[in-house]
């Protein structure tokens, strides 16, 4: 197997050790309706209920923990990432600076200012506010966190994967809604390496599909980024992201999905199983959909990243 598989479980591994104090161990529900009527199992993972509303204090919590608080520290996020670095920074007494998009959520900025962070607003997507952070760390000497580019962010996402491999048994497939690799290549290590039968499906959100042109072309690739509901995953990557051979070797299949397929899914979510999360987590069940028929009869987990959502544009949706 692909060492660079193997080391990120190990790691994975050693991070939920450090971090079981600081998140909670999420639920694995089974579906209402959507299973049924797929002639399926269909459960949810769900990180809609976890600590900050979304996986990303697992990263952030694994590593805040693995850092001396002896300097500052600065991060990027499209929101939860930040939401989840204040959250951990705050419970360590770490200093932390966090630069969001000018375009973030109001929701998620407000909860981030709630923690006593010095936040920053630059640029009108993650990618150029990550651009500013790298270059305000180097200019400031601070600590600079990546929200994915990051051996230990991506080990605390892969709790997630060692918490189903103790739910769920025996996982077929698993839907992961792909960002800048963290998530995806953090859980599809742990399942590669513990369950290597469990098929991996990587999402993508058409209109910002940076991991996924990336994955086809064989390096960081530009690509062009539109509004989109998944916001939680828009936005490029850096040019030597430790996310791509590592997404790359667990990746089974990519599934792109359009803003209705993801704008249905939210739908299927909040009126056949009563649960209303951002655009990020529908679109996992998105990509389930679209493959649905060829995962009938098979155990399939899909994994709902967050809910930290805007109130405006889901009840749009909802309301459409």
């Amino acid at each position: 197997m692909n060492s660079i598989v193997l080391e990120s479980a190990a790691r994975s591994v050693q991070a939920h050790r450090r971090i079981r104090s600081h998140i909670y161990e999420t639920p694995l529900l089974p579906s209402r309706r959507i299973g049924r009527e797929t002639g399926s199992a269909v459960f949810f993972k769900a990180e809609n209920f976890q600590l900050t509303g979304s996986f990303k204090i697992r990263g952030a919590a694994s590593k805040m923990t693995s850092l001396g608080n002896e300097r500052a520290v600065i991060t990027a996020s499209s929101g939860n990432h930040g939401i989840a670095s204040a959250q951990a920074a705050s419970s360590i007494g770490q200093a932390l600076t966090v630069v969001l998009p000018e375009t973030v959520a109001q929701a998620k900025l407000e909860k981030i200012r709630s923690y006593n962070v010095d936040v920053i607003l630059h640029g009108a997507e993650s990618g150029l506010a990550e651009l500013h952070a790298q270059r305000e760390a180097a200019t400031r000497g601070l600590v600079y966190v990546s929200p994915y580019n990051d051996p230990e962010i991506v080990a605390g996402q892969g709790t997630i994967g060692l918490e189903l491999l103790e739910q769920a048994g025996t996982i077929d497939n698993v839907f992961i809604a792909m960002g800048g690799g963290g998530l995806i290549g953090g859980i599809g290590a742990v399942l590669k390496s513990f369950s290597p039968r469990t098929r991996v499906f990587g999402v993508a959100a058409q209109n910002s599909a940076a991991l996924a042109a990336s994955i086809a072309a064989g390096r960081v690739v530009e690509t062009e980024h539109l509004d989109t509901l998944a916001d939680g995953v828009a936005g490029g990557m850096d040019e030597d992201s430790m996310t791509l051979p590592l997404a790359t070797a667990v990746i089974d299949e990519v599934v792109t999905c359009t803003e209705a397929d993801i704008a249905h899914a939210l739908k299927e979510l909040a009126f056949k199983e009563n649960q209303i999360v951002e655009g990020a987590a529908a679109l996992a069940l998105a990509g389930f959909l679209k493959v649905a028929e060829r995962c009938r009869g098979q155990t399939n987990v899909v994994v709902l990243c967050g809910a930290n959502f805007d109130r405006d544009a889901i009840f749009s949706v909802l309301n459409g």
